[in-house]
């Protein structure tokens, strides 16, 4: 039999007050403030969510309103994974919550004996999330990157991931060995027929598992600010109708991958949508809400990690 709703009601907000006091960083006074509880109140809550082992290292009680938007979510996108965080509606962070979320996945993931091969995108989510990835011996998986990490200039992105994956959990790694965007379609061609990056293809396409981050494709899309393509490349793209994209490839409102533009010339893995596998989008914040409701109407991703505020949002949207 459920707990009476007071009961749950308690450790709900024991469990808010625990991931404002532990996970945000939150003192007292603003968990009291946050929560319009007394600080005495704000108190008794976060030890309660010791007492009651809802907190260990990470948020381990999942707070009802959370589940229901999961739930939510998931009926309406036709989701095979939905999980979703609270959010500290003072926080401006877009990485908060969602990184340790996708970091406990991908735990959870890695800790199975049979092997699996892990695909994975770029950008600052994922690089957050791969923080809180502990060390572990996992020789018997293996991670491949979806994606390039250089430009056509020969720098790097600060937020290649697939690197710092490798040395936290000691798989073998498979990177995608091209700059993201090349200048030309037949030059596209003939590098992807390179044997090394023929391999990195396969591994990803058949990949068990894919983490992937989801970005914009206004004037802060990561592609234009970490130097992938130019201002007038990401006009062109604007004027296609991208709105966001999945590993560099952009797609519209419909969440249709558009063939033209920068996806003409993009070295990353070709996407298969729907996909067969588990391939979910790890994204938060207001900014995000257009291009995660592109790619869930599309299909691009059949997985979701985000917070409460983004998924009503996305529920709002239809």
């Amino acid at each position: 039999m459920d707990a009476p709703r007071s009961e749950r009601t308690r450790l709900d907000d024991a469990a808010r007050a625990g991931w404002l006091y532990f996970v945000a960083g939150n003192t007292q006074d603003e968990i009291a403030r946050k929560l319009k509880v007394s600080r005495p109140t704000a108190q008794r809550l976060v030890s309660l969510a010791l007492s009651e082992r809802l907190i260990t290292f990470r948020l381990d009680h999942p707070i009802a309103a959370c589940m229901e938007l999961a739930a939510a979510l998931s009926a309406r996108f036709d989701l095979t994974f939905c999980e979703v965080v609270p959010a500290d509606p003072a926080s401006e962070s877009t990485t908060l919550g969602v990184a340790e979320s996708a970091a406990a996945f991908l735990e959870h993931r890695l800790r199975e004996s049979e092997p699996i091969v892990v695909a994975i995108g770029t950008g600052r989510t994922l690089r957050a999330a791969i923080e809180y990835v502990p060390r572990m011996k996992c020789h018997q998986h293996r991670l491949v990157s979806l994606v390039g990490h250089i430009s056509m200039q020969g720098s790097a992105s600060f937020y290649d991931v697939l690197a710092r994956f490798s040395d936290l959990t000691e798989a073998p790694h498979y990177p995608m060995p091209l700059p993201v965007v090349v200048p030309s379609r037949d030059q596209r061609d003939q590098l992807m027929q390179l044997e090394p990056v023929t391999r990195v293809v396969e591994l990803g396409q058949a990949a068990d598992v894919t983490l992937v981050g989801v970005g914009r494709m206004d004037e802060s899309a990561p592609l234009h600010l970490d130097g992938f393509i130019s201002v007038a490349e990401l006009a062109e793209m604007r004027r296609l109708g991208a709105i966001g994209e999945v590993t560099g490839w952009a797609f519209d409102a419909a969440g249709r991958i558009i063939e033209t533009g920068t996806n003409e010339r993009l070295t990353s893995v070709p996407r298969t949508v729907p996909p067969p596998q588990l391939v979910v989008g790890v994204a938060q914040g207001t900014g995000k809400v257009l291009p995660i409701h592109a790619a869930l109407r599309g299909r691009i991703i059949n997985g979701l990690i985000t917070n409460e505020t983004t998924a009503r949002s996305l529920l709002a949207l239809g």
